[in-house]
């Protein structure tokens, strides 16, 4: 049994289901106003808010939650919404067999920049200008989601794209930081996704890349504003946080399971990256 919540499927009655938006005051009205435990999903998230108070907890980091923002969570990612009045705006969900289905590749929203999944993923606050052409956008896809039309998730599919080109946008990258993003920073963040397990130093990296660890350095620094060795800290930390609060594992076995050789080695890492010691992470949790 899973310590954390996950959801597998967009609908948990119907797996064939791939795409779902509903309102947030609806989900606060559902669940009673009750806040929700934190949970993880199979599938891609999209939070809209245009009234909002509160805090969203996306792997361990709080960000506020407010009017006019979105957040993007990534299959994986824990985040737990705590509202402390009902929230106004739409919650979309939508899993990668809806993304293929609508020709819309995975490279695609990697390039986007906007789902980070171990990265830091604050909201963004869009112009005010963005922000109503976004809103118009997600209450036409609303509407055509209960509409029951023919090719209704083709035309879902062709709208959820224009606004994450709208939200890309809105993040000022120019065509030069986007297109960085496909290169190097994007398989190297994939290799670690593969290999953080076992490996923790840049050097591996670097040779399946065939470069050197400083060029690797030099470019991922450029391109993200922080180091190669971070990224894969990064990567570390939240694997180990999350099984820290989620698992019954002892601090040996998320060591050994983290790829660490010693016990020591993995409390002194985590101390160094966080601040505190594994023990004092899951008692404060």
């Amino acid at each position: 049994m899973e310590a954390v919540k996950t959801y597998r499927n967009v609908n948990k009655l119907d797996s064939k289901i791939t795409f779902s938006v509903s309102k947030m005051q609806d989900i606060y009205d559902k669940r009673g106003g009750k806040v929700d435990e934190p949970h993880r999903h199979d599938f891609y998230t999209l939070v809209f808010t245009e009234k909002a108070k509160g805090t969203h907890k996306i792997d361990f980091n709080f960000y506020p939650l407010e009017d006019k923002s979105l957040f993007f969570i990534s299959p994986g990612q824990v985040h737990q919404i705590i509202e402390e009045k009902k929230s106004y705006g739409y919650a979309l969900v939508f899993s990668a067999d809806f993304l293929a289905y609508n020709n819309i590749s995975t490279s695609f929203i990697e390039d986007l920049n906007l789902f980070n999944d171990f990265e830091d993923s604050p909201p963004l606050k869009p112009s005010d200008i963005q922000f109503e052409e976004i809103r118009q956008t997600i209450e036409k896809i609303f509407s055509i989601h209960r509409s029951g039309m023919s090719y209704e998730l083709e035309a879902i599919g062709a709208l959820l794209k224009y606004i994450l080109i709208l939200c890309t946008n809105s993040c000022n990258l120019s065509s030069d930081d986007i297109s960085s993003s496909n290169s190097l920073l994007k398989q190297f963040k994939g290799l670690i996704e593969e290999h953080y397990k076992k490996e923790h130093h840049t050097s591996f990296y670097a040779e399946l890349l065939h470069i050197t660890p400083d060029h690797l350095n030099k470019v991922v620094k450029m391109q993200s504003g922080k180091s190669a060795k971070e990224h894969i800290q990064s990567r570390i930390t939240i694997a180990a946080k999350r099984l820290l609060y989620f698992s019954e594992l002892t601090n040996k076995e998320i060591a050994f399971e983290l790829g660490f050789s010693e016990p020591a080695n993995f409390s002194a890492f985590f101390k160094k990256c966080v601040g505190m010691s594994p023990s004092q992470f899951k008692s404060d949790s």
